[in-house]
């Protein structure tokens, strides 16, 4: 099988590495312009923005109900698993990648989290506790999951 060659979009990274600086430094200056200071953030705080930064990320970059935001991105069908960046070596590329990575997205995620526990705090700690919460129990299925299954293999193998 020949090896398919496609261009890296530098310039499309750039801009959105740029997108992604420029935004979170508009947002310090709004949130200084409006007075909000950000309040000092714990342990807790830290482990309830990455359950929610994880619960996101998976629901954007690869959750059927998020699938219209990366359809426009990718080649095949959004939604069925299979979705790759379209290749042609642009913006468009550059984003198909960013949305279909969990790790990608996962920082304009957090940042996006950060921005409006900032701004809009009651927004912010509604949506990010919410988000943390489903992300937990993401977590606690499919560990339920995994140990009924192997509770499930143990009885087989001793019947």
């Amino acid at each position: 099988m020949a090896e398919q060659t496609t261009r890296r979009p530098y310039g499309a990274y750039a801009a959105i590495m740029g997108t992604f600086v420029g935004g979170l430094a508009a947002a310090g200056w709004l949130a200084r312009v409006l007075g909000r200071d950000p309040r000092e953030h714990d342990a807790l705080d830290l482990l309830v923005l990455g359950a929610a930064t994880f619960k996101a990320a998976r629901t954007i970059s690869s959750d059927e109900v998020t699938s219209f935001l990366r359809d426009p991105f990718v080649e095949g069908e959004a939604g069925e698993g299979d979705e790759q960046p379209v290749g042609s070596g642009d913006l468009r590329q550059a984003i198909g990648e960013l949305v279909t990575c969990s790790r990608c997205i996962g920082a304009w995620v957090a940042a996006g989290l950060s921005v409006t526990q900032i701004l809009a705090p009651r927004l912010g700690r509604i949506l990010t506790w919410s988000l943390a919460a489903g992300g937990t129990n993401d977590w606690l299925q499919a560990g339920f999951a995994a140990l009924t299954s192997k509770a499930n293999e143990l009885e087989r193998r001793a019947g």
